[in-house]
């Protein structure tokens, strides 16, 4: 090789491959770092704390991140999950709420670059006529939601996941309750699986919540729900609140947002308040509708459907007359064709319904109404579904008659002053509606398009199949062809491209439910919620697309508030005071979020009230009663409870993720340097690379490899055609090429002056020369990590330490002429001594996570042991109690039940003193068995690779 300086080598680009394909311990906070260099999200120190914590240990089973609301533990997870990847972990899990399975997908594909498949029930059946036998079994990421997951418990079981994580897993808090069917089934389903649960609210109303979600996790980590409701149900001193918090730390992780202000900038959430008034026809149609509804029985909506359609027909009705009108003509067909004794009934109804109602499947999903077979039709019914269509036909002819709506025109006020607002705070001129209606989005565009805002709308819905929408992704595919904006699914990039419409070009997003999951808008300051929810985690998930990380700007939530419908201003005062969504810094806090469970029940009771009070008055009562329940959920007794369990010191937290943040901005910037020196070396023949910008134009395709020639950057910022990652196949055959070369040794020279950097440590060497070895020491079993092990002694003999050699290949270099000798023997003894140290270290960690996991087996056996004396000491006091009632006893019958009674437990209490000294050796049996399990576990296989060896000079 001819001389030349300030180039990588073959044996750098040997180094750098190794070090950037080794594998670490699962301790060792440099696992992180690949996922992290990856990843296309900004540093945040509380994430990656998050994500170490996970799996901290070889042996831990997982963990519950319970970050509070707002701190991204999609992200923490999705750096777990990236992590798995890269080990060739491939059997992964993601377990979320119905409306949330999107989200994940986007953020995962999105931000991780990791291939996703949600799967449900329309395509689950489809492969399993196509012969899979085990759907879930994909060669991609699976996400579910909770209840599918649930109904396919026993196929969940025989698959040997590698990670499966759960989020809002709050839903499953009472796991330990026998009628909790959904979290029974998945924690049988997954007992030995490794998990990551994640939740803002983990403890909401009573400690057993807790207990149950650990048990999820791990079931050895407290005795049962007897034992731990006897020890912890009432904490009454420090004591007992230390010793739990103990046992509590290793597998519940919780930060704080006051916490994390230092690195994370929050606006503020500024209301507005909309009111229109309905017209005489608006109104008059809203009180037919309402009385039809409540009718005590209906042919349209049988029994099974009712609550369902109910809710949906009340949503429409609210949203607008067009929304309502097509609706009720669906209605009115459906019965017709019952007429008809057409069977498919249902199938064909929801159809109709979802092709405006977008978020059918899911709602449907979510309130699981039971199937009801058809009956046979009587001449009576005939009659009286032919009386009813009458009726949906003439309410349907009135809505029709109604061509504008009093909410559509209090809309075009509403956005002038939403663009004031924005404008006074320097914030863009851009504002999404949300409305749950098809038709009502469609009248949207023609209102607004009247208005001046013709040339300023772009739509987005679950089909984005309008004319408009199409013509904007044709133009986005033209101007992305060829680069890795364009993922081939073209329903994830017609999003993208429609989301980038929006920010360059568009001032209004008329969206319906679809766009409040999986779109970040944090270009965009002005949600307008044209329709409400009354689940307040679909409000918070919308207002959630543009107030979240990354928003320079105060948010601006516009609400409407119809002055003649009581019901609907005390919904508003209920979301907006007792949920606090649309103000303050941070929205709905996790202790009110975790209140309403999955927002379903408190839906339900919405809708009760608008279907059974009539009066004000029964209105006002009914809203009070469940404001007053929701003061009893929100338990201030419980927050105490909560900060002290679950919550670390303000200052040692902060320590903490200053240490994180320095540690993983250390490692990503020098494992993007070695990426860079390695690929540079590797692809010299094949790209001009541009040093300043860390970017490279790939000129000529590497042999047998598949990927496209252009531009390719390692920055974050999306300059480049494609992003070059460590996982992206050209990554890893640089690595692979550069990991397989033999070498046999070489003279390499230093240069130190050369060198932008100084290292007090290595201007000792400046002249110096001498010799230089390196090993990978790789150790398999259950905690596979290799090591990358360094000696040099110069000339005159002494050793170099490891780190000075470690910076040497940090600096300009050049291989000299000259002939090189294999003097590996003169640096044996110090290798098999590095050696030893780095084996003698790993027993000590395998000796310390040992030494915890035998100590969770011990409280374990005692609680066990505890909850059997428990009950033999509770009979004690009851036969003391019966003792004392005898002597008062006023009757020889009552004195005679007592005895028998005191007999009886006495009876009881010989044989739970007998099943204690089972209990104890059943107990003692199993922890030593499971303790023997750990010991063989630990045991690891050795094996060593020698890179190479050079004769080296400092000048």
């Amino acid at each position: 090789m001819s001389e030349g300086t300030n180039f990588v080598t073959d044996y750098h680009a040997k180094l750098f491959a190794y070090e950037l394909s080794r594998r670490h311990s699962v301790g060792d906070a440099e696992k992180l770092a690949g996922a992290l260099l990856d990843a296309q999200v900004d540093l945040n120190p509380h994430q990656v704390e998050a994500a170490l914590f996970a799996f901290k240990s070889p042996l831990s089973k997982g963990a519950i991140l319970a970050d509070e609301v707002g701190l991204g533990k999609t992200i923490e997870a999705g750096l777990v999950l990236a992590q798995k990847w890269t080990e060739g972990r491939r059997r992964i899990l993601v377990i979320t709420p119905a409306n949330l399975r999107k989200q994940w997908s986007q953020e995962i594909e999105e931000k991780f670059f990791l291939p996703t498949v949600i799967l449900e029930a329309k395509n689950y059946n489809r492969m399993a006529k196509e012969g899979a036998r085990r759907p879930f079994e994909q060669k991609k990421l699976v996400i579910c939601s909770l209840q599918f997951a649930a109904r396919h418990a026993e196929e969940l079981m025989v698959i040997p996941w590698d990670l499966v994580v759960i989020d809002e897993a709050h839903r499953l808090r009472n796991v330990y309750r026998p009628d909790n069917r959904i979290g029974r089934a998945l924690k049988g389903a997954l007992a030995n699986v490794p998990k990551v649960l994640l939740t803002a609210t983990p403890l909401q109303n009573s400690l057993m919540e807790l207990y149950g979600l650990v048990s999820l996790i791990d079931d050895y980590t407290f005795g049962d729900a007897k034992s731990f409701r006897s020890q912890y149900a009432r904490l009454t001193g420090d004591g007992q609140f230390e010793e739990l918090k103990h046992r509590l730390q290793p597998v519940c992780h919780r930060t704080l947002r006051r916490q994390v202000l230092e690195y994370i900038r929050y606006t503020n959430r500024i209301p507005i308040t909309q009111e229109f008034a309905p017209s005489e026809a608006e109104q008059s149609l809203y009180d037919m509708v309402s009385d039809y509804l409540r009718r005590p029985s209906l042919q349209a909506l049988p029994s099974s459907q009712r609550t369902l359609m109910t809710l949906i027909m009340r949503k429409l009705l609210a949203s607008s007359t067009f929304a309502i009108a097509g609706a009720l003509d669906s209605l009115a067909r459906k019965l017709e064709r019952q007429l008809k004794d057409d069977t498919n009934l249902r199938e064909k109804l929801e159809e109709e319904l979802s092709e405006d109602y977008e978020e059918y499947e899911e709602v449907a999903d979510e309130w699981s109404d039971s199937d009801e077979e058809p009956e046979l039709l009587t001449a009576e019914d005939i009659a009286v579904i032919r009386q009813e269509i009458a009726d949906l036909r003439e309410f349907r002819d009135l809505a029709v008659s109604i061509s504008e709506n009093a909410k559509g025109q209090a809309l075009v006020s509403a956005l002038k002053a939403g663009f004031a607002k924005t404008q006074e705070l320097g914030a863009a001129q851009k504002a999404i509606i949300f409305t749950e209606s098809r038709r009502t989005q469609e009248y949207l565009v023609r209102l607004l398009s009247e208005n001046g805002y013709a040339d300023k709308l772009v739509l987005f819905n679950g089909s984005n199949s309008d004319p408009h929408s199409k013509a904007i992704y044709e133009n986005w595919l033209r101007k992305h062809a060829g680069t890795d904006r364009v993922t081939g699914s073209r329903a994830a990039d017609i999003r993208a491209a429609l989301v980038e419409y929006f920010r360059e070009q568009a001032s209004i997003m008329i969206a319906t439910e679809a766009a409040a999951e999986g779109i970040n808008l944090q270009f965009c300051s002005i949600v307008v919620n044209y329709d409400l929810p009354w689940n307040p985690q679909r409000i918070e998930q919308r207002i959630g697309r543009c107030h979240r990380y990354g928003q320079l700007y105060d948010v601006v939530v516009i609400n409407f508030l119809n002055k003649n419908n009581a019901a609907d201003q005390r919904v508003y005062e209920l979301l907006a005071e007792k949920f606090q969504l649309f103000s303050g810094v941070f929205g709905a806090s996790d202790e009110v979020l975790g209140a309403v469970e999955s927002g379903v029940e408190f839906e339900r009771r919405i809708v009760s009230i608008y279907q059974n009070c009539r009066s004000t008055e029964e209105i006002e009562a009914e809203f009070e009663r469940l404001r007053a329940e929701m003061d009893e959920n929100i338990n201030a007794a419980m927050e105490d409870t909560r900060r002290k369990l679950l919550e670390n010191f303000d200052a040692e937290v902060h320590d903490r993720l200053k240490f994180n943040l320095d540690k993983s901005r250390e490692y990503i910037g020098r494992y993007e340097r070695m990426l860079w020196g390695v690929t540079q070396h590797e692809l010299r023949q094949h790209a001009n690379f541009d040093d300043e910008y860390l970017t490279f134009t790939l000129k000529r395709v590497p042999d047998g490899l598949d990927v496209p020639t252009g531009g390719y950057g390692i920055a974050k910022n999306g300059l480049s055609e494609h992003r070059y990652r460590l996982a992206h196949p050209l990554a890893q055959h640089v690595i692979a090429r550069a990991r397989e070369r033999d070498l046999n040794g070489a003279n390499i020279v230093f240069d130190y002056s050369g060198w932008p950097a100084k290292a007090v440590s290595i201007e000792p060497l400046v002249g110096q020369s001498g010799i230089l070895a390196a090993r990978c020491l790789s150790f398999s079993g259950f905690d596979e990590q290799d090591h990358i092990l360094f000696v040099a002694k110069t000339d005159d003999g002494r050793d170099i330490d490891p780190s000075i050699v470690r910076r040497l290949f940090e600096m300009p270099c050049r291989q000299a002429h000259g002939e090189s000798r294999d003097e590996r023997a003169l640096l044996e003894s110090i290798l098999v001594q590095r050696e030893q140290d780095l084996i003698e270290s790993l027993k000590r960690q395998n000796a310390h996570w040992f030494s915890e996991e035998s100590r969770k087996l011990e409280k374990w056996a005692e609680d066990k042991v505890f909850a059997a004396e428990k009950e033999l000491q509770d009979a004690k006091a009851r036969i003391l109690e019966l003792k004392r009632e005898a002597r008062t006893a006023e009757s020889p019958e009552q004195q005679h039940r007592i005895q028998t009674q005191i007999q009886e437990l006495e009876k009881s209490k010989r044989r739970l003193r007998q099943r204690i000294f089972e209990v104890e050796d059943e107990i003692i049996e199993e922890r030593d068995q499971m303790i023997s399990d750990l010991e063989a576990r630990l045991k690891q296989d050795i094996s060593k690779q020698e890179l190479f060896t050079v004769r080296w000079a400092v000048v």
